[in-house]
Formats: structure tokens, C-alpha cells, sequence
């Protein structure tokens, strides 16, 4: 398998974090969501902002977790790649 494209690397993070905040809290708890994924150059960077009113004192948490899950589907997406 070739390597992924720089969309299938975007795409699987920003999947990724969605899923896990979406698996965290109700999507009606979520006033406000911001996942942006940046792919160049071979550097991933995702930066995270969750606006869950209700659950403020979680909300960084589940962020800085949402980014990590990304990073790691990509990891996973280009270990998958170099299996194959």
C-alpha cells in the first residue's frame, strides 16, 4: 500500500478526535467544537477546543485526549501502510 495522502492523514485525525469527544460527552453538551488538523511537510499537528458548559472541568482533559487519539490513528494509519 502506498503511503496516505495528506487528505487520508487529515481526515483520519479529525475523525478520530471527533469520535472520542463525541464518545465522552452528548453532542447536545457540546456548545461549541474546533478540530484542526494541519499535515505538512510530515509533521501532524492537531489542536483541539471543546466547549462543553456543563462539563468545563473535563473538557481539557477530553481535548488533550482527542488530540492524542489523533496522532495515533495516524500512526496507526501509516503503520498499516508499511505492513502492507
Amino acid at each position: 500500500m502506498a503511503e496516505p495522502t495528506d487528505e487520508e492523514v487529515v481526515t483520519t485525525a479529525a475523525e478520530a478526535a471527533e469520535g472520542l469527544i463525541f464518545a465522552r460527552f452528548k453532542q447536545s453538551n457540546v456548545k461549541d467544537l474546533d478540530v484542526t488538523v494541519t499535515f505538512e511537510d510530515g509533521v501532524l499537528d492537531v489542536d483541539v477546543y471543546i466547549n462543553a458548559p456543563d462539563d468545563a472541568d473535563d473538557a481539557d482533559a477530553v481535548a488533550e485526549e482527542a488530540a492524542r487519539t489523533a496522532q495515533e490513528a495516524v500512526d496507526e494509519l501509516f503503520a498499516a501502510a508499511d505492513d502492507a
